[in-house]
């Protein structure tokens, strides 16, 4: 089997448009009976193939199966050779029978995976899997995995973005215990579970973590770093990186804007108790007495990273959420009336934006209604191309996002005014 995916998938095909309406859909029904699968965005496992450039060597990822015998690594490494192909580094992955080899390569730019693969067929490889490398993976594993640990450390949230990066591109589902502490169904047991593409996690706050990969299947090396991701979180405990931007409105009132965890669920449902219905109404399109019960969901780090604005006096007045969707982000925004039309929402927006570049979307969405004319302005505020989908009052706003980071939005700790 082998596969060459030195192109990658156009974001921009046909299949957008039925994802942002079926999203619109579900929005107008209740925006959290859509299935929210809290994985970050693909294009956080790195930098995407870069363009051949002519006369240049090509960097290869490889990993083959071969039989776990003397030589047989050996007559690998005198075929690659023999096609002018430089091993840069190899790892190696005990299985029950045989092993997979895990090479980064680099080959003459003429060397196509189909040749290169058909080499290794020669040489006793079996499973070859190819795919386009860059600068990023000469990064040695040890290092790397290191250097994940320490992100992990740092921030709760960060743990989907690290097993993305460790793993490649897959799926991660994140399942919450069931309420009364019980075990669900199909929850992980305390070591883990791993079968073939998928890997089940016990999570740090009793539920399940679920990862799929179905285009190669996971070795048990990489089980047990991902196990020890999970588990080093786990040792942690909850955390927040504790920077906030202090900030001066148009009209001269303080504002604070720093992240938000679990620990904030009582300020934020006060906040609710402020705001009036219509506002509750735009933010979670459903019955405004079921507001209070999304806030754990929202404040969870596994799901996404939240915003909280705080006034002068303590109390929070505004939450932004950035929400893990699949390999896309969405974005949402409540702020309290008495605070409304003071560009605290733009604020808030600007900031998860420079969150979701740091990250590596492509892009974010926002679900709000026609109606919401303050949610439609902040999105185009941002000075970035929109896509618009409208269905039955229900608007899905996309914001592609490029290089350039709309005025507001670095990183947490910065000061800056509109």
């Amino acid at each position: 089997m082998t596969r060459d995916v030195s192109e990658p998938a156009d974001r921009n095909d046909d299949r957008r448009t039925p994802t942002a309406w079926q999203r619109a859909r579900a929005a107008f029904n209740g925006c959290f009976g859509r299935r929210h699968e809290h994985a970050p965005p693909t294009s956080d496992t790195g930098s995407p193939a870069p363009q051949q450039v002519p006369g240049a060597d090509t960097l290869w990822r490889m990993r083959t199966t071969v039989k776990d015998e003397p030589g047989s690594l050996a007559a690998l490494c005198t075929v690659l050779a023999v096609q002018r192909v430089d091993i840069l580094s190899l790892q190696t992955h005990p299985l029950a029978e045989g092993t997979v080899d895990e090479f980064l390569l680099r080959a003459p730019a003429g060397l196509l995976a189909p040749d290169l693969a058909a080499a290794v067929g020669s040489a006793g490889g079996t499973d070859t899997w190819l795919e386009r490398a860059d600068a990023h993976d000469l990064v040695d594993a040890p290092t790397r995995v290191l250097g994940l640990a320490a992100r992990t450390a740092l921030d709760a949230a960060e743990l989907p973005l690290a097993l993305r990066q460790l793993l490649g591109r897959c799926t991660i589902r994140s399942r919450p215990a069931p309420a009364g502490g019980g075990r669900a169904p199909d929850g992980a047991p305390v070591e883990g579970a791993l079968d073939d593409t998928v890997m089940r996690l016990r999570a740090p706050e009793g539920g399940t973590i679920t990862v799929e990969r179905p285009y190669l299947p996971f070795t048990p090396t990489e089980f047990a770093r991902a196990r020890a991701l999970v588990e080093l979180d786990a040792r942690l405990g909850p955390r927040v990186p504790q920077g906030s931007d202090v900030l001066t409105l148009a009209e001269g009132s303080g504002i604070t804007v720093r992240r938000a965890d679990p620990r904030d669920l009582p300020a934020a449902r006060a906040m609710h108790e402020r705001c009036s219905p219509r506002t509750l109404r735009l933010r979670y399109h459903g019955p405004v007495g079921d507001a209070d019960r999304y806030l754990n969901h929202l404040l969870s780090p596994r799901h996404g990273r939240t915003l909280a604005v705080q006034s002068a006096s303590g109390r929070i007045v505004g939450l932004g959420h950035l929400l893990w969707d699949g390999d896309e982000t969405e974005v949402a925004l409540i702020v309290e009336d008495a605070w409304q039309r003071r560009g605290v929402g733009a604020q808030l927006l600007a900031r998860l934006v420079g969150m979701a570049v740091e990250a590596g979307c492509a892009g974010v969405y926002a679900v709000t209604q026609a109606s919401n004319t303050a949610m439609v302005a902040a999105m185009r505020g941002l000075g970035l191309p929109l896509d618009y989908q409208v269905e039955e009052g229900t608007l899905v706003i996309t914001a592609r996002l490029g290089e350039a980071v709309p005025a507001g939005a670095e990183e947490l700790g910065s000061t800056s005014a509109p």
